[in-house]
């Protein structure tokens, strides 16, 4: 069914051209719609090391893959039309207008419709559809509560290093559309999808929510660390002078970890007999385990915890990321204006 889709891509930065890169992996057509003079900004989000005359950046091609590209300035009568045309035939559009646009080109969800009644419209907004507030990712991680939370306490709110709220709100457009397009099947007419970025965030905040709206707790920034599973996040240093972590979720874990590293005296310590032990005394925990891991390689360490399924992470830099074969099949590249791009794919399940 993917593959036989038509989608319009009216949307520009990352959410909504990654909804649409999304549909393009599966097989889907997607057109995307730029202005001649105006196109995505995306295409000047250059690093210092990019060519400034190069048509497309790397921010740029990291949503935008595998699809056609189109130049029609909406303002234009007979561009517009040719727009029109193309949402004839569409199953999707794709938009993240800002509040008023749709109205101002004929793009209300009662005009799509009138040109096509089974087209499903799939909408991005920052606050919702009645506000005509910029949203920009670090405004929504500042307004969300994720900046609060995130970083040391020396070092004040930090916002994440990728636009995950763009990412989430993406996320929640695939399954609504998804969900809409199933439903088109049963009623044999489409419907519009809306998602704000701020409710795609909030929705987002799952256990530390809970733990605010159940027990008044308000999360302060404790860099990696776990508020309610210790040791979770905490960094160790190897023999090799590599950073590992651990997320002991359970007992067992605790017991197997101390087991390897001879400190069977630790479980059966007050301090720490029970996982609300260790959140107590996680500063002192920290340092009894610091003793034992910088006796042994980061590589010794992994191999170690993995055959007796205790969950350990070596804190790895992109380039060793993509040294790993497994990160490396997740790459797709393609040559875009004449230039080669690469970035990583959009779909990360399989159906067998």
């Amino acid at each position: 069914m993917i593959a036989s889709l038509k989608v319009v891509e009216l949307a520009t930065v990352l959410a909504g051209p990654s909804v649409g890169m999304f549909f393009a992996e599966l097989g889907a057509e997607v057109v995307k719609i730029e202005h001649p003079s105006l196109p995505d900004v995306t295409r000047s989000w250059k690093l210092p090391s990019e060519d400034g005359k190069d048509p497309v950046s790397a921010y740029f091609s990291s949503v935008n893959y595998n699809k056609q590209y189109r130049a029609l300035n909406l303002s234009d009568p007979a561009d517009l039309e040719m727009l029109r045309e193309l949402i004839r035939e569409a199953d999707i559009l794709l938009m993240n207008f800002k509040k008023g646009d749709d109205a101002k080109f004929g793009l209300t969800a009662a005009e799509v419709h009138q040109l096509n009644p089974k087209c499903i419209i799939g909408r991005i907004t920052g606050f919702g559809d009645e506000s005509d507030r910029v949203a920009y990712d670090l405004i929504l991680q500042a307004e969300t509560g994720f900046m609060s939370m995130n970083g040391t306490s020396e070092s004040g709110p930090v916002k994440m290093p990728v636009a995950l709220i763009d990412v989430l709100a993406a996320h929640q457009l695939k399954e609504g559309l998804l969900v809409a397009l199933l439903e088109r099947e049963r009623i044999q007419r489409g419907s519009t999808v809306s998602v704000s970025l701020y409710d795609a965030a909030v929705s987002s905040l799952v256990n530390q929510a809970s733990n605010y709206l159940m027990e008044g707790h308000v999360p302060q920034r404790i860099g990696s660390l776990h508020p309610n599973i210790a040791p979770y996040g905490e960094l160790f240093q190897t023999a090799d002078n590599q950073l590992v972590t651990f997320a002991i979720g359970s007992d067992l874990h605790f017991r197997k970890l101390c087991s390897f590293l001879g400190k069977n005296d630790l479980p059966e310590d007050v301090r720490f007999q029970t996982n609300a032990d260790r959140v107590r005394n996680r500063t002192i925990l920290s340092q009894l385990l610091q003793d034992g891991l910088q006796q042994h390689t980061a590589k010794a360490l992994n191999t170690a915890m993995q055959h007796v399924h205790v969950p350990m992470g070596i804190i790895r830099s992109l380039d060793a990321v993509f040294a790993d074969p497994a990160a490396q099949s997740l790459v797709r590249e393609e040559i875009i204006s004449g230039k080669p791009t690469k970035r990583v794919t959009s779909v990360a399940f399989t159906i067998k």
